[in-house]
C-alpha cells in the first residue's frame, strides 16, 4: 500500500479506486531481483484479493522439453512462475488474457500489466486500466487498489490523434499484415496518445484489433485507441474525440503502411527460412483454424520448423477438439506459458525467422538475435513449406 499510495502521489492521483481484477508481467524472470520481491511477499503470506491472471513466463512448464536455456536459469525462472501462484493468481500465463473465460466489461474498473493486453482491455472491451508495470500491478491485485487518474477517468479515454486510412485492404485474404503494419507506424507517431482509426473495415475481427492493439504499443507507450463504428467507445468520431477537436489528422496510405513493413524485413522473396514464429500475442481458436486450413490448402507440411505461441485455455480448446493433434501432425510446434522471442524455445536462430506479428518483428531481433521476415499468416505458411520466403498477391 506505501508503494501504490507513493505512486498515486507522483501520477497525480487525489485517491485510489478500487478494482475488480489484475493482470501481473512481472512473472517473467529478469534476475534475482524480482525473484526476491515476490518471495520476500510470498514469506509475508501475501495474498492477491481480486481475480489475478498471470503474463507469460520464461519457460513452457507444460512443454518443459522446449527449454534450451541454461539449468540455472531455468530453475529460477520455474520458482518465479510458482512463487506467484502461491500468492493465489490464476496460473494462466498467457499475453492474451482477454481470450479465456471471465473478461473484463465495459466501464469496469481493473489494474493490467502487459503492454498488448492494456491496450485490448482499454480498447476493445472497454474497460479501464493505466499502463500497469513490475511490481506496481502485484502491489494493486495485493491490495485491490489503483491510483485514480489516467485511463480510469472518463476525459483522459477521449481520442486525441485521427489516423484517417485511405486504400486499407478490405478483403480478409491475407490482411493480417496490415493491421500490424498500421500499428507499429501509429506507435510511432502518437507516443502516448490516443489514436482514432477511420476507415478500418466494418468486419473487422478481434484478432485483427489485437494485432494493431500489440504493434501500437511496441513502438509507442499507446495505452488506448478508438476505431471509429468498431470499438465500443467509438459509435462516431464526435464519440472518440469527446466532442472536442482532434490535435492532428495524419492520412494513411497503402503505400506509408508498405514502408513501414519494408522498414522491419530485410528479406528478398527467395531467400532461405530457419524458421516461421505466429501467435504473439498468443493465438486465438480463430486464428488456429484459419491456420489449419492455411495448411489444408498448402502443397506439403511446412519443411522447416514453425512454432505457434498461444495459452493454457486455448491449447486445452484444441485439445478437446483434437485440433491439437492436427496441428502437430502438421509440423506445427505447440508453445504455452510463453512466447518465442523472450526466451531460448527455438531449435534454429541463425538465418531468417519469418513472422506475421509486427510485436515480435519489432523485438525480436534485439531480444534474441535474429533476422526477421515480415509477412501475413497466408504468406508465413507458404513460405514454411518452402523454407524459403515467398510473398503472394495478397501481401
Amino acid at each position: 500500500m506505501r508503494i501504490l499510495v507513493r505512486s498515486a502521489e507522483l501520477m497525480g492521483a487525489r485517491r485510489l479506486l478500487d478494482i475488480e481484477s489484475a493482470h501481473i508481467d512481472g512473472c517473467l524472470y529478469h534476475g534475482q531481483a524480482s525473484l526476491d520481491f515476490v518471495e520476500r511477499l510470498v514469506a509475508s503470506g501475501g495474498k492477491v484479493v481480486v481475480p489475478t491472471t498471470l503474463n507469460v513466463g520464461s519457460l513452457d512448464l507444460i512443454h518443459p522439453e522446449l527449454f534450451q536455456g541454461d539449468a540455472g536459469t531455468k530453475s529460477q525462472a520455474q520458482r518465479l512462475m510458482q512463487a506467484h501462484i502461491e500468492l493465489g493468481c490464476a496460473s494462466t500465463f498467457t499475453c492474451a488474457p482477454y481470450q479465456g473465460p471471465n473478461r473484463p466489461r465495459l466501464g469496469q474498473q481493473i489494474a493490467w500489466a502487459e503492454s498488448n493486453a492494456i491496450v485490448f482491455a482499454n480498447s476493445v472491451l472497454g474497460a479501464r486500466t493505466n499502463r500497469y508495470g513490475d511490481f506496481m500491478d502485484l502491489c494493486a491485485a495485493l491490495t485491490g487498489r489503483a491510483p485514480y487518474c489516467g485511463l480510469h477517468v472518463d476525459e483522459n479515454r477521449r481520442g486525441q490523434i485521427v489516423f484517417a486510412l485511405q486504400d486499407f485492404p478490405q478483403e480478409r485474404a491475407g490482411r493480417d499484415i496490415w493491421f500490424a503494419a498500421l500499428g507499429l507506424f501509429t506507435g510511432g507517431a502518437t507516443g502516448s496518445a490516443i489514436p482514432v482509426f477511420t476507415g478500418l473495415p466494418l468486419d473487422t475481427s478481434e484478432d485483427e484489433l489485437k494485432a494493431l492493439g500489440a504493434a501500437c504499443a511496441s513502438t509507442g507507450a499507446v495505452g488506448m485507441f478508438h476505431a471509429v463504428g468498431i470499438t465500443p467507445e467509438a459509435g462516431t468520431l464526435k464519440q472518440a474525440l469527446g466532442g472536442l477537436s482532434a490535435a492532428a489528422t495524419i492520412t494513411v496510405t497503402r503505400a506509408m503502411l508498405n514502408q513501414t513493413r519494408a522498414g522491419l524485413s530485410r528479406a528478398k522473396p527467395g531467400d532461405r527460412l530457419a524458421a516461421v514464429s505466429v501467435g504473439t500475442p498468443h493465438f486465438s481458436l480463430a486464428e488456429f483454424d484459419q491456420l489449419l486450413q492455411l495448411l489444408g490448402s498448402a502443397a506439403a507440411k511446412p519443411s522447416i520448423d514453425f512454432y505457434a505461441n498461444t495459452s493454457r485455455y486455448i491449447l486445452w480448446e484444441l485439445e478437446q477438439s483434437s485440433r491439437a493433434s492436427k496441428l502437430r501432425d502438421l509440423g506445427i510446434t505447440l508453445v504455452t506459458d510463453t512466447c518465442t522471442y523472450i526466451t531460448p524455445v527455438m531449435r534454429q536462430t541463425q538465418g531468417l525467422i519469418m513472422t506475421n506479428s509486427g510485436k515480435w518483428a519489432h523485438y525480436a531481433p534485439a531480444n534474441i538475435g535474429v533476422e526477421v521476415a515480415f509477412g501475413s499468416l497466408r504468406e508465413c505458411v507458404l513460405s514454411a513449406v518452402e523454407g524459403r520466403l515467398v510473398l503472394d498477391d495478397h501481401g
